[in-house]
């Protein structure tokens, strides 16, 4: 974010500053886009801004500890838990749609009298099926209790 700011006061485009730094126009994206810059970096920039490059690197130190947790809750850590297999499954479901739809237009321009991407969809739609009951928690074979009592097995304590 200093790489910006100190950038458009001297009103430099981005490639301009890439071509001063000897960086790529791409890596002063990334930097001014949040992530931290390397040494080699850092001290490129820091020549060209006529700055230390304790300066540069001192702003990175302080956007890496804003950006990490000081602590969550155990429920919000099942909730993050959850939003990301919620995830998964979207992801995995956009997946099949998609590589379905392909496999039904390829078989019905090459091999119009018989549907065989049908067994392909079948297949591959059982395991959507049971991903999502997994993940909406429908038929949780597999939910907490039955982790708690594995745990427990697996550090022999009695239940």
């Amino acid at each position: 974010m200093i790489v910006r700011k100190l950038r458009l006061k001297r009103g430099w485009s981005q490639e301009q500053l890439a071509e001063m730094s000897g960086l790529s126009v791409r890596t002063i994206q990334r930097i001014e886009r949040g992530q931290g810059p390397g040494l080699e970096s850092s001290k490129s920039l820091a020549a060209v801004f006529e700055v230390p490059v304790t300066a540069l690197r001192q702003e990175d130190d302080i956007m890496t500890e804003a950006k990490t947790p000081t602590r969550i809750s155990s429920e919000e850590e099942r909730i993050i838990e959850y939003v990301r297999d919620l995830k998964g499954f979207y992801t995995h479901l956009t997946s099949y749609v998609l590589v379905m739809l392909a496999l039904f237009v390829i078989n019905l321009v090459f091999t119009p009298g018989y549907i065989w991407a049908f067994w392909a969809a079948l297949g591959w739609g059982i395991g959507i099926l049971v991903h999502g009951l997994n993940v909406f928690e429908l038929i949780n074979w597999f939910g907490p209790d039955w982790e708690r009592r594995q745990v427990e097995k697996r550090l022999g304590r009695k239940l």
